[in-house]
């Protein structure tokens, strides 16, 4: 049944060269998605009405898997809140908008955990999304994603237009974002802790206290969740996607130093902030809906992401190391 529905569909994917895009892409194409166009900035900018319009005309599509975004971690949240607010926004508005004109069967969007209040009672439950404002840090882009839960379930109401809202929880593993400027936590830590190693540097800095909690998905997971959803659910309720474990900085960094060999010391800066104290999601109505759970374990998880950090990035690193002294 799964290969037949996929085979009459025809998507479009947005941020489909992205970090999780990639996996959403080849989870798709082993349902047996034929008919399936993936984005490129490069040639429609979806900030701009005329470039989302254009793609709409372009490529006949039966659904739109909606991930394009301008992310950061908390010191690139901080640096561009107005930059984050409005290309998440405009994007995903007239990505929406439009789709809808061309009676699009369906629209998946990908929005964020940070669409959720700052002091949201753990576990995080759908029904009080709106129970208080985002965490400052983030809260821009947090909101421009929850806005765009307004406009499906608005347009649902008026238009009949099916429109699903996930909220994936904080991602990782192969492939994750290792920019320094603008990478979340876990390859944050890793990379800390690979470059101490290479540099024999004493200790590694992190951000906060180390007491803020979060939760993790491996991608693999997060991308079987999107199809899945994409496939069987059909509601106006916003969805979780997550694995229902919570796991403090410090314990989190402390598996990192252990997975990677890193035998220095810790240190935390308390001037900076440690974003939203608690992040643990209930997965229950996403496993109701369409089945879901995590498979991947957490340790797992973590020893493929430095093994792939070590394969791809690390040898970069050395190889430009290596460049620029023989330069010198």
């Amino acid at each position: 049944m799964a290969n037949n529905f996929w085979a009459d569909q025809s998507v479009i994917v947005t941020g489909g060269a992205g970090f999780l895009g990639r996996y959403v892409v080849d989870t798709l194409r082993a349902r047996g998605v034929r008919n399936l166009f993936v984005v490129r900035s490069r040639d429609y900018d979806l900030r701009h009405e005329d470039n989302v319009k254009r793609l709409l005309d372009d490529v006949p599509a039966t659904m739109i898997v909606h991930m394009a975004a301008v992310v950061g971690g908390i010191g690139a949240n901080r640096a561009h809140p107005g930059r984050f607010f409005y290309e998440n926004l405009m994007m995903g508005t007239l990505l929406m908008e439009y789709a809808r004109r061309a009676q699009l069967q369906k629209f998946v969007t990908v929005g964020t955990i940070c669409e959720y209040p700052k002091f949201t009672p753990v576990p995080f439950r759908e029904e009080t999304l709106w129970d208080g404002y985002p965490e400052e840090t983030n809260a821009p882009y947090g909101l421009a994603k929850k806005m765009l839960l307004v406009q499906g379930q608005s347009y649902r109401q008026e238009y009949g237009f099916n429109s699903i809202h996930l909220l994936p929880v904080n991602l990782y593993g192969p492939g994750d974002n290792f920019d320094p400027e603008t990478s979340h936590v876990i390859p944050a830590i890793i990379q800390k802790c690979e470059d101490a190693i290479r540099d024999n540097a004493p200790a590694i800095t992190l951000w906060g206290d180390g007491t803020a909690t979060r939760e993790f998905i491996y991608v693999r997971d997060a991308a079987e969740a999107i199809v899945l959803a994409a496939e069987h659910f059909n509601g106006s309720e916003p969805i979780n996607i997550g694995s229902g474990t919570e796991i403090a900085v410090r314990d989190l960094a402390a598996l990192i130093v252990e997975a990677t060999g890193f035998q220095g010391e810790i240190r935390y800066d308390v001037t900076r902030p440690n974003g939203q104290p608690r992040r643990q999601l209930d997965i229950s109505r996403a496993r109701e809906a369409f089945g879901f759970q995590a498979a991947h374990s957490f340790r797992d998880g973590l020893r493929e992401t430095i093994a792939w950090y070590r394969e791809h990035v690390a040898q970069q690193i050395t190889a430009q190391a290596i460049a620029q002294q023989a330069v010198k």
